[in-house]
């Protein structure tokens, strides 16, 4: 069976306060020759494979590298090291908000967005008005999306995006916003996808959430995968690491 996601060897390097601005003799220099001060690696020498329908949650504190990986993932950053491979779309439920544009209404926007992430224009007038009824925004759909609240924002772009048939979801901490009875929402729809046989990459600090919707964890720190195993195994050594400091 092909893998959902292949990491092998992973690495990339920031600098201090801004991401390092490197010049064509540092592309092919070693390694070594390439650090620079006040360079730091966020993440590094990062392996693991992902099967189809896996639920996978990524645990470590603060600053530990998992929104990097995310990225990476995501295809939003290119490593510095090693490669990532994602067999399949992915729909991407994190930054939710961005990518919107301030002065297009809802309804433009919702066009504008789904047809971004690849649906079709007769997939998108399906689908529109369940988007729109999911988000609470039958009301507003001539607003302009710059006089929605933030919560309004949130919910139109999950609504959105949970919307695409893409077979792997990274999540990065879309459930810690909105109300109570949105975030039930959010589950629903989640637990919906993952029935489908949706992969599932999660980065959350909410141990609920993550023993919910995952079987399996990563656990990183400074960067590297500690553990790699069955979730509460994984978040078992993380709190214990952290009582520990």
């Amino acid at each position: 069976m092909t893998a959902a996601i292949e990491v092998d060897g992973l690495g990339v390097r920031f600098r201090r306060n801004r991401r390092g601005r490197r010049s064509l003799k540092d592309l092919f220099a070693g390694a070594s020759r390439r650090s620079r001060p006040g360079e730091f690696w966020a993440l590094r020498d990062v392996s693991f494979t992902v099967a189809p329908g896996e639920a996978i949650g990524v645990v470590g504190r603060n600053g530990q590298g998992k929104s990097t990986l995310l990225r990476l993932v995501a295809g939003v950053l290119l490593p510095d090291e090693g490669t990532v491979t994602v067999n399949g779309g992915v729909a991407p439920l994190i930054e939710l908000t961005g990518g919107f544009v301030g002065d297009l209404t809802v309804r433009e926007n919702v066009r504008l967005t789904a047809g971004l992430h690849g649906m079709a224009k007769d997939e998108i007038a399906r689908r529109y008005d369940e988007m729109i009824a999911f988000a609470e925004l039958e009301d507003f759909q001539e607003t302009p999306y710059k006089h929605l609240s933030n919560g309004m924002k949130v919910r139109l772009a999950f609504s959105v995006v949970s919307q695409l048939e893409e077979p792997i979801l990274l999540v990065d901490e879309v459930l810690a916003v909105g109300d109570k009875a949105f975030r039930d929402k959010c589950y629903t729809r989640i637990d919906e996808l993952l029935a489908e046989g949706r992969t599932l990459f999660f980065v959350s600090h909410n141990e609920r959430d993550l023993r919910r919707f995952c079987r399996r964890g990563l656990y990183l720190n400074k960067g590297v995968l500690v553990l790699d195993g069955p979730i509460g195994d994984v978040l078992d050594r993380y709190n214990a690491d952290s009582t520990a400091r």
